[in-house]
């Protein structure tokens, strides 16, 4: 028997002139599509022991071309994975995803193994049985679940069960003292590989659990579980009850530091708002000022008007030239009484006198 390749499943040959989807014939050799029977897509899947199987009809095995081909569709192909399925992971679905999309008409039965068996041949489980059987019966691509699925697949089983192939990975599952415990089931031709999703298992998990456990506990005490439940000692619960609050206050002075800078960052850009009005308004107050008190500014303007009315209002208007003039009269002497002589002056009256004195004479000598 080949083992099913990707390849080998998406390969189909096209025909521009085909009348087949995606240009097919009859002569490809491609089933026709048919609905595929599963119990869990509304609802869990059921456990084996609660399924009746017809024990009239006799088992018959289908070959993997006739798998490939499509069965009919009240006789799918019968396909088994089993696995721990401890802490179900998208791993464990997508491996089953591959089991149920082997063949176009499949039956997909999952074997789950009892905490027992597990113990004695791997070692301690997360959950117990009844959570990996739980969760197995919720994943969609799963048809029905055995429960106490044995570690070893022997031929009354897969007779009992009526199956047809055994999924699994290619990898060697070395167990219970044997190097493969698939190899009787792949010399059968009953193995159909499956691939393995790289990057998550259910030792990485609990690795990460271990690795930052006392994040764990330090959550969980606070949740409310106590140290004897999470196997803490008195010693590391206190002290994780003091990293707990260690933490709680480098977060508070984390957060004042982020408020503070917020405050910090709006209180400079208000600053640089302040500054660039500041600027603006300066700049508009300078040149108010210098229209008004600079060299050619409004106020000289204003003082030079100002002085020119002043001027003008003070000084004394000029006759006109065209106006007759008069002959100004004599004024009379001031003589002092009984005396013929002036009185001792000062030189301004003395010359003053003088002229008075002369013009005095000048009148005596016509008389």
């Amino acid at each position: 028997m080949e083992p099913p390749t990707s390849s080998r499943l998406n390969s189909r040959k096209r025909r521009k002139d085909g009348s087949g989807p995606n240009g097919a014939t009859e002569l490809d050799g491609i089933p026709p599509k048919m609905s595929r029977r599963s119990f869990g897509l509304r609802e869990p899947a059921p456990f084996s022991d609660e399924v009746e199987i017809d024990y009239s009809k006799p088992y018959i095995r289908v070959t993997y071309e006739e798998a490939m081909r499509g069965t009919p569709l009240d006789r799918p192909v019968r396909v088994y994975a089993d696995g721990i399925f401890d802490l179900f992971h998208s791993g464990h679905a997508r491996a089953l995803m591959q089991a149920k999309n082997l063949f176009p008409n499949t039956y997909l039965i999952v074997g789950v193994c009892s905490d027992e068996l597990t113990h004695n041949f791997k070692g301690f489980t997360v959950m117990n049985e009844n959570e990996r059987y739980d969760a197995v019966q919720h994943c969609r691509y799963v048809d029905e679940v055995v429960r106490n699925a044995p570690w070893t697949l022997t031929p009354e089983f897969l007779a009992e069960h009526r199956i047809d192939f055994v999924a699994h990975d290619d990898i060697p599952y070395s167990s219970a003292g044997s190097d493969d415990v698939y190899k009787h089931i792949k010399e059968a031709g009953m193995f159909a590989p499956t691939q393995r999703t790289e990057g998550i298992s259910t030792s990485d998990i609990i690795t990460r659990i271990v690795r930052d456990y006392d994040v764990y506990a330090r959550r969980n005490l606070q949740r409310g579980y106590t140290a004897k439940e999470l196997n803490v000692s008195f010693i590391n619960e206190k002290k994780y009850h003091l990293q707990e609050r260690v933490d709680k206050v480098k977060k508070r002075v984390k957060d004042v530091e982020e408020k503070s800078k917020e405050f910090v960052q709006k209180v400079e850009e208000k600053s640089i708002d302040l500054i660039q009005k500041w600027e603006e308004k300066s700049r508009e107050f300078i040149g108010n000022f210098l229209e008004m008190f600079g060299p050619e500014g409004a106020l000289k303007h204003m003082l030079k008007e100002g002085k020119g009315r002043m001027l003008q209002a003070i000084s004394p208007k000029q006759s006109p030239s065209s106006s007759p003039t008069h002959d100004r009269s004599p004024s009379p002497s001031f003589r002092w009484p009984f005396s013929t002589k002036t009185p001792p002056s000062s030189p301004a009256n003395r010359a003053r006198n003088e002229s008075t004195v002369t013009y005095d004479i000048s009148e005596d000598e016509e008389d």
